[in-house]
C-alpha cells in the first residue's frame, strides 16, 4: 500500500534543508538541488546497500510484531529497503516514510517497495519539514525512528531531535546517524596538480558547511554531541556505534561513476574557495577526453565510516 500524505499547511521554512511552497515546487536552502541528486544519490545507495542491511537487521532486533518504523529524510531509499526487508522477514508491520522533498519521496518508495514480496508490510509517504511540523500530528507512536544526515539541516538541531524523540511510543527507539569519518576516494598523488586535492576539496566543503549554517535563519548551534542531544531530549539508555565503509581498489564500474560523480560535486560546492592550480585540475580530471580522466583510474576506492546514535523513550 502507498498512501502519500500532505501536511496540511504550505511550507515556508528558511532554516529547513528543503521549503515545499503552495505549488508544491521543492526548494532547498544549503545551494543543493536534491531532485536533481537523485541519480548520485541512487549510486552510493546501491554501493552500500549491504551495510544498510546489516544496520537496519540491529536495530530491528527488538521491535514488536508489526511494528511501526519511521524512516525520517529518507533521501532515495536506501535505509528504506533494508528496513522494508527486515519488516517483511519479521513477518510484516508499517514503515512510513518523510521527507520534504516529493520526488524524493517517489523513489524512497518505489526502492522500498522493490525490497519485499509481500503485502504485510504497509509502506506510506508523508510530505514533512521537521522544523516546520510536529510528526505526532501526522503518525501513529513508532517503536523506531532512523534518521540519517538530515537533522545537521536544521535550524534547530537539539529542537528537531526533541521533536523526533515525541514522536516516539513508549520504549520505542530514535536513531540518529550524524557523524563519523569523511569519505575519501582518491589516491593522494594523482600526477597532476599538487598532491592532496581530496583532503583539500573536504576542507572547503566544511567552510561551505559551516557558513550555510551559520547564515540560516533562526540557527541555533548545538555546541555539544549528540549522545548529549539524545539525552537532552528526554531518551535514556544513549549508545552509538560506528558502521565502515569499505570498497578498496580496484573499483567496480560503478565505484569509478560514483568517485566520478562526487569529485564533480566536491569541486561545484568548493569551487570558490579553491586555488587556481586545483580548479585547472579538477578540470582535467573530470574531462572524459583528457588523459588525467579520474573516470578511468585503477586506483579509485571508498572508505569512510558513519556512527549511528540511539536513545530509548522510557
Amino acid at each position: 500500500m502507498l498512501r502519500i500524505i500532505r501536511s496540511k499547511r504550505p511550507f515556508l521554512q528558511f532554516g529547513a534543508r528543503v521549503v515545499v511552497l503552495d505549488g508544491g515546487m521543492a526548494h532547498t536552502h544549503d545551494g543543493i538541488d536534491w531532485a536533481e541528486r537523485i541519480p548520485q544519490m541512487r549510486r552510493a545507495d546501491e554501493l552500500n546497500a549491504s551495510t544498510y542491511a546489516v544496520v537496519a537487521k540491529r536495530l530491528t532486533s527488538d521491535l514488536p510484531e508489526g511494528a511501526v518504523v519511521v524512516d525520517v529524510g529518507s533521501g532515495t531509499g536506501a535505509m528504506s529497503a533494508a528496513l522494508a526487508s527486515v519488516l517483511a522477514e519479521r513477518g510484516g508491520g508499517k514503515l512510513l516514510l518523510v521527507d520534504a522533498v516529493p520526488e524524493l519521496l517517489s523513489v524512497a518508495a518505489d526502492a522500498a517497495r522493490g525490497a519485499i514480496e509481500t503485502s504485510r508490510v504497509e509502506i506510506e509517504t508523508v510530505v514533512a519539514d521537521l522544523a516546520h511540523d510536529d510528526l505526532r500530528d501526522l503518525l501513529p507512536p513508532a517503536q523506531l525512528i532512523w534518521a540519517a544526515s538530515m537533522v545537521h539541516h536544521l535550524p534547530d538541531q537539539q529542537a528537531a531531535v526533541a521533536g523526533l524523540a515525541r514522536a516516539l511510543a513508549t520504549d520505542g527507539m530514535l536513531s540518529l546517524a550524524e557523524g563519523g569519518l569523511e569519505t575519501q576516494c582518491l589516491p593522494w598523488d594523482l600526477g597532476v596538480g599538487e598532491p592532496g586535492l581530496e583532503r583539500r576539496l573536504l576542507t572547503a566543503h566544511s567552510e561551505w558547511f559551516c557558513e550555510m549554517r551559520a547564515e540560516m535563519p533562526g540557527a541555533v548551534r548545538m555546541p555539544y554531541g549528540w549522545n548529549v542531544a539524545l539525552g537532552r531530549a528526554g531518551l535514556a539508555d544513549v549508545n552509538a556505534f560506528s558502521v565502515l565503509l569499505d570498497l578498496p581498489a580496484p573499483p567496480s564500474d560503478a565505484l569509478r561513476a560514483y568517485v566520478t560523480h562526487r569529485l564533480r560535486w566536491l569541486v561545484e560546492m568548493a569551487s570558490e574557495r579553491l586555488a587556481a592550480e586545483d580548479r585547472r585540475t579538477a578540470d582535467r580530471l573530470l574531462d572524459p577526453d583528457d588523459s588525467e580522466f579520474v573516470g578511468r583510474r585503477d586506483d579509485l576506492y571508498l572508505l569512510g565510516a558513519y556512527t549511528v546514535h540511539s536513545g530509548v523513550l522510557r
